[in-house]
């Protein structure tokens, strides 16, 4: 998985490509560590658009990322979400706890 965390004037974007899957779970911990870092004030986003697969770990570890933003008083809306990375999100009821386009 590539992770890549950039600071735009409206918000902190953490982009993922590849597979999301445990074998991506330090690079994910860092990168989420950078993002919160970086974010100051600014919403969090999680971009999508790349990624390939995403497993059950993966959807643990966006959860873990929603707990740690939520205790920074944030919100986490997860963008570029398309195909089956979709599937897997709306099957798991993920569009009732992030915001997800």
């Amino acid at each position: 998985m590539d992770a890549q965390v950039t600071v735009v004037e409206s918000n902190a974007v953490l982009r993922l490509g590849g597979r999301f899957d445990f074998k991506a779970h330090r690079e994910f911990r860092d990168a989420v560590d950078a993002l919160l870092g970086q974010a100051g004030e600014k919403p969090l986003q999680v971009d999508l658009t790349e990624v390939s697969y995403l497993d059950s770990s993966a959807l643990g570890m966006l959860l873990m990322l929603r707990d740690k933003a939520r205790a920074m008083n944030k919100d986490v809306a997860l963008v570029g979400v398309k195909g089956s990375v979709r599937q897997v999100l709306d099957i798991a009821n993920f569009a009732k706890l992030f915001a997800i386009s």
